[in-house]
């Protein structure tokens, strides 16, 4: 079977496009919190094991592309606004990126972009804005190649958006989808690829509407870059342990989201954080991205769920801050417990309340 990327290239190979053309589009797409946790990967951004995510409401990157076509041009030439200001670091990013993906998308040489980048939720909040910001432009390329060629049917375009957002940012292919998503082959989903995500289309009523207030903890860059710590997983002794136990944890949430089973879910979901920092921990140099109130947050998250018999747990991005989900008829006790109790061990006092929500859309 051909593989998906070879299906993508051999298509452009044999596209025609228009002489002149220009145009502007504008896409919108979210973050996402991931339940399964994907750390380790091999050349190519191809993941080490499979994840699953919940895809975000409010936090979300806007993108706008103006772009023209023309064949005197020697392209891609990109301009990048980032909330209106020049933003050069993330200017050259998205620069060798394009320079990257030309095979799968030929016409960027002969491209002029001038992209326009905003988020919902400030920049050093601590929300990982990699996934929402390349599923955003990905999805603009893909608009302006349907522009250009006409191609695409509905799921063809989200797939390839998922695609090429997963070459810029891999848990930014997961965030083309709504609710919830998986990226990464496993026996749980037997649609699942390597190269792009899929929705998970199966799941019980009582996961619909899950909220998510996340504890900034600590804002700002993270010691440790997520790029580094995984390249660290080549020589983690327990990666292999640790590549199984997530295609087990894989195996399980599909039947615990079928099911409904709220206790599950939070085991499942603790389990994986936990281990997610443990990876980190014993890598080689070990290093630690939790703080003393994340651990309390923790601490006191799990008393409460005990005391009190609440469906409320945390997952871990990767970093010291804390995503606490709880269902939607959870949400007054679980926010009441969040200001009394969790609101003080954040910097500034400062939570973020967010939710399930939809996918990458036109706006």
């Amino acid at each position: 079977m051909k593989e998906y990327s070879d299906i993508v290239k051999t298509q452009a190979q044999a596209q025609v496009y228009p002489g002149t053309a220009s145009g502007r589009v504008q896409w919108e797409s979210p973050s996402n919190i991931a339940i399964v946790k994907y750390w380790g990967k091999y050349p190519g951004q191809i993941p080490a094991n499979a994840s699953l995510s919940m895809t975000l409401k409010h936090a979300r990157t806007r993108t706008g592309i103006e772009y023209s076509f023309h064949p005197g041009i020697k392209g891609p030439e990109l301009e990048f606004l980032f909330e209106g200001k020049q933003a050069p670091a993330f200017s050259g990013r998205i620069g060798k990126y394009l320079q990257s993906i030309q095979s799968c998308l030929p016409w960027l040489a002969q491209t002029k972009l001038k992209v326009s980048s905003e988020n919902t939720f400030p920049h050093s909040s601590g929300i990982a804005s990699s996934a929402s910001s390349m599923s955003a432009l990905a999805a603009g390329l893909c608009a302006i190649e349907k522009e250009l060629t006409g191609l695409y049917e509905h799921d063809d375009f989200y797939r390839k958006a998922s695609f090429l957002s997963r070459l810029g940012s891999g848990s930014a292919s997961r965030s083309v989808y709504g609710k919830m998503a998986v990226w990464g082959r496993t026996a749980a989903w037997k649609d699942a690829s390597d190269e792009y995500a899929i929705p998970v289309l199966s799941m019980h009523n009582d996961f619909e509407g899950m909220k998510d207030s996340i504890l900034i903890i600590e804002s700002g860059e993270k010691e440790v870059s997520s790029s580094l710590g995984h390249d660290l997983m080549k020589t983690n002794r327990y990666a292999e342990t640790r590549f199984e136990v997530a295609e087990n944890n894989m195996q399980r949430l599909a039947k615990v989201l079928e099911a409904g089973d709220m206790g599950q879910f939070i085991d499942i979901m603790e389990y994986e954080a936990l281990q997610l920092h443990a990876m980190m921990m014993t890598s080689t140099p070990g290093y630690v991205l939790m703080k003393p109130n994340t651990l309390e947050a923790i601490s006191r998250i799990r008393r409460f769920r005990r005391e009190t018999g609440t469906a409320i747990g945390f997952t871990l991005d990767a970093g010291a801050n804390v995503h606490v989900l709880y269902p939607a008829n959870e949400k007054e006790k679980a926010r009441a417990f969040i200001r009394e109790e969790l609101a003080s061990l954040c910097e500034n006092g400062r939570v973020i309340e967010d939710e399930m929500g939809e996918g990458t859309t036109e706006v």
